[in-house]
């Protein structure tokens, strides 16, 4: 009991745990990891916030939302008014929920994470998504009255599907251009299922439709219809924002052998051309049993797990650096090594080795130690002389990285690039040199997260807005 006088310590309330599927079973099928997180234990979840005065977690969030704001809603139950605060500045609550970094941004600067577990902001707003998308009444947010002015946004991933949603509010006439059958970019053929069901993706999508942004699909833009040729179709502004789709290799013997893919081809395959349920869709994919996967970043994660779930007896990550060093998310390498990925650590590749038929059998490796740091501030690894060894694979799975894919820009006269490919863009606002054409996203910053690239279209759309209405 209390003294007099004095407020009752208010009890504490420990992280509320996200139910998930076991590793043996979910190893097995492409249904989503985590199950979510009920209505009571998001509640109490939400009470763990401590609503401080300058919330740091706003600081670090790339699009800015109120996260104070939308957790308060949750801890009162107000679920309808928590989803519309987050709507302010995220389109894309569902998506960001299940695949932000929120560990190294919001959740990184929780003060409750000083001395216990942060509040699972993430884990909050994958909640209050998912509720509306199953209980809501469908309502929208408000619109600005229309200005006439019409913005053409090319690439539908998230940089893209953030200038429609941002644009759209604001009264302006938003058509969206995506090559692919399908929207979402890197959402629907990068991110496997297991992590991002594409109904979810679809879902968030069709709230943009809803509100009154067109989409256009199967439009290489580039290829069946130029930047210029868009302006001269009566687009006032250009949005450019196709990824870093371009596969990147090693550059050693053997990568021609069958058997050998880039991430981006094994992916896509997979998801967003359903390989995994062949045949009842005729997307054949080469299903190994001695599976290797070289890189440790989150797309090398999705591969070496999506391996075990298409039958591999034996799925290995190789990476040149030590577990230290490791860019993929925490939470990705656990539920890989729950899932039975290997990890080899030190090891670069030097070969692949092939039959006779031209066809994978194995790897050799290399033994590295780590020396001074490099440019990225990571040790650099320097080889072993000598402690060269095989590895016995059938399938091999190359996720270093993308790069820009140059269609566009050849088509584009005006558009600065770097020496990468990249296209050059003023960080502040997404401007290239080209007037009335912006971009954001990898085809600026080459591969990065969901939420940066979110970000650079929030900064975008908002220089695109001011343009529309104040001039260039």
């Amino acid at each position: 009991m209390a003294e007099p006088g004095k407020k009752p310590k208010k009890e504490k309330i420990p992280k509320q745990p996200m139910p998930e599927q076991e590793p043996a079973v979910r190893a097995r099928n492409f249904d989503e990891v985590p199950f979510g997180l009920s209505q009571e234990a998001a509640m109490k979840e939400a009470e763990r916030c401590l609503q401080c005065k300058k919330p740091l977690c706003i600081t670090d969030c790339p699009v800015e939302v109120d996260i104070p704001g939308f957790v308060k809603l949750i801890a009162e139950g107000k679920f309808a008014e928590s989803i519309r605060k987050i709507w302010e500045t995220n389109a894309l609550p569902a998506v960001c929920g299940r695949v932000c970094p929120q560990e190294i941004q919001c959740e990184g600067k929780c003060i409750v994470g000083k001395k216990d577990d942060p509040v699972a902001v993430g884990n909050l707003e994958r909640f209050v998504a998912d509720y509306e998308r199953m209980y809501g009444k469908g309502e929208l947010p408000p619109k600005a009255e229309s200005t006439g002015k019409k913005v053409a946004v090319v690439g539908s991933g998230p940089a893209g599907l953030t200038v429609a949603g941002d644009l759209i509010l604001k009264g302006h006439e938003v058509t969206i251009f995506e090559a692919f059958h399908k929207p979402g970019g890197v959402l629907v053929y990068g991110i496997p299922e297991f992590r991002l069901p594409k109904e979810i993706v679809f879902s968030e999508v069709n709230f943009l439709e809803r509100l009154g942004v067109k989409l256009v699909r199967n439009a290489v833009v580039g290829r069946i219809v130029t930047v210029d040729e868009l302006f001269e179709e009566g687009f006032d502004a250009v949005f450019v924002g196709v990824g870093a789709g371009l596969p990147t290799f090693l550059r050693i013997p053997g990568e021609n052998l069958i058997s050998v893919f880039s991430a981006n081809e094994y992916l896509t395959r997979t998801n967003l051309m359903k390989a995994y349920l062949f045949p009842e869709y005729d997307t054949p994919i080469v299903r190994g049993k001695k599976v290797i996967t070289l890189g440790a970043g989150n797309v090398a994660m999705d591969s070496a797990r999506t391996a075990i779930r298409l039958g591999a007896e034996k799925s290995l990550i190789v990476y040149r650096r030590s577990r230290t060093e490791v860019p993929a998310r925490g939470a990705e390498v656990h539920h890989a090594e729950e899932e039975g990925v290997e990890f080899y650590f030190l090891t670069a590749p030097m070969k692949f080795i092939g039959d006779e038929n031209g066809r994978l059998i194995g790897m050799e490796g290399l033994k590295m130690e780590l020396g001074e740091p490099d440019d990225s501030g990571r040790r650099r690894p320097v080889p072993i002389e000598g402690s060269e060894f095989e590895l016995e694979c059938d399938l091999a799975i190359i996720a270093v990285g993308a790069g820009a894919n140059p269609l566009l820009a050849k088509t584009t006269e005006g558009l600065n690039l770097n020496k990468w490919g990249y296209i050059v863009a003023e960080p502040e606002t997404g401007k290239t040199s080209k007037q009335g054409v912006w971009a954001g996203g990898d085809i600026v910053t080459g591969s990065a997260t969901v939420i940066l690239a979110m970000g650079a279209g929030r900064e975008a759309a908002n220089s695109i807005h001011k343009y529309l209405t104040l001039g260039w």
